[in-house]
């Protein structure tokens, strides 16, 4: 190359780079805008978000970032609307299992209750007197009947004094029968000043609600009440002989019991006799109160371990102001614990 050509280059590269922009090869690549001016028009440090048509925008409001596309680069999933979820759930029984034993808290209202009745000492005669040997039901201060038509028309006052100081009036059998004395007695035991409640005699052929409704539908709530009863034995002598298994036992006195308790607000007590213990209550519903039937030993010999709250010690009973023979009973405590029991402020559930 010749000497005199160099001065010529070095002339059109200086004449070339004038033209160039005064930005570098770094900003043209990252594409920030420059601090160029083009006429009088100052242009933006970034660029102007533009809104769409029919939208509404306040100047100076933030504007939200804008969201980064993610490439996927396998089979597009299925639309999470369209996936069927499969719920896998055990079909309701007809009637609630044993397991299940925590009812449903019913609206409750708190009643008062009246004072303290006089405690009549026992003056009752047994027809089929037994020595129950050092603990005898004459060791217990407070005594009770329970009663049913079988005792007819019953002298109330007169059997008070005779030391009934409660009684448990039978009111309904299974689902359709109601003792032609229920109402009679309910209302002449309150009016003698005898604590009483009422008792449902359990029929194993029918289901366990229906036994309920009925029950509910016959005895009133009555704040001075005491807990309502549920007669559980085999029913030999009705037409009605069917024999349960334990399990379903204990399923269909639970779905009664807890309806019961729901409508009274008093968790009911449950009176059995050995034969039918023995074959299903056992060491079952320990949180629930015994009222047990034993007319040749004490209780806690026929049924070792269980506590109870009644004891029937006789069905052979006599006393004045009944005709014929009657159940007694003895609560197991002191006058001033079965003052406390029988006489708390109660509470009545609420339809």
């Amino acid at each position: 190359m010749r000497l005199s050509a160099v001065p010529a280059l070095l002339v059109t590269c200086l004449a070339l780079s004038g033209c160039a922009s005064a930005s570098g090869p770094d900003e043209l690549v990252a594409g920030v805008a420059t601090q160029e001016k083009t006429g009088s028009v100052d242009l933006p440090a970034a660029p102007v978000p533009s809104v769409g048509v029919g939208k509404t925008s306040r100047i100076g409001a933030p504007q939200a970032p804008q969201q980064q596309e993610i490439a996927w680069n396998g089979a597009m999933p299925a639309p999470q609307a369209f996936v069927r979820e499969t719920t896998v759930g055990m079909p309701l029984p007809a009637e609630r299992p044993v397991a299940m034993l925590v009812p449903d808290q019913p609206a409750l209202e708190t009643v008062p209750r009246r004072g303290r009745l006089q405690i009549y000492s026992r003056q009752f005669r047994d027809a089929k007197p037994i020595n129950f040997g050092r603990v005898s039901p004459r060791s217990y201060p407070v005594h009770g009947v329970d009663v049913s038509r079988w005792q007819g028309d019953i002298d109330w006052a007169k059997l008070r004094t005779q030391g009934a100081n409660f009684a448990y009036i039978k009111a309904t059998d299974g689902g359709d029968h109601l003792d032609p004395m229920f109402r009679t007695n309910w209302r002449r035991a309150k009016e003698a000043g005898i604590r009483r409640g009422a008792y449902h005699f359990f029929y194993w052929c029918r289901t366990a609600g229906e036994q309920a409704d009925w029950f509910i539908r016959n005895v009133p709530r009555d704040p001075d009440a005491l807990p309502p009863v549920i007669d559980v034995e085999w029913n030999g002598e009705s037409s009605c002989k069917a024999k349960l298994s334990r399990t379903r036992v204990l399923e269909k006195m639970q779905v009664f019991m807890d309806k019961l308790e729901r409508h009274y607000g008093q968790r009911p007590i449950i009176y059995t006799a050995p034969d039918f213990y023995e074959d299903n209550l056992s060491g079952e519903l320990l949180n629930y109160p015994f009222w047990l039937r034993a007319v040749a030993q004490h209780p806690s010999k026929v049924y070792p371990g269980r506590r109870w709250l009644f004891w029937q010690y006789s069905g052979s009973g006599l006393s004045h102001g009944v005709d014929g023979k009657i159940d007694l009973n003895v609560f197991h405590g002191s006058e001033e614990q079965w003052h406390n029991w029988a006489s708390p402020r109660t509470t009545i559930a609420q339809n």
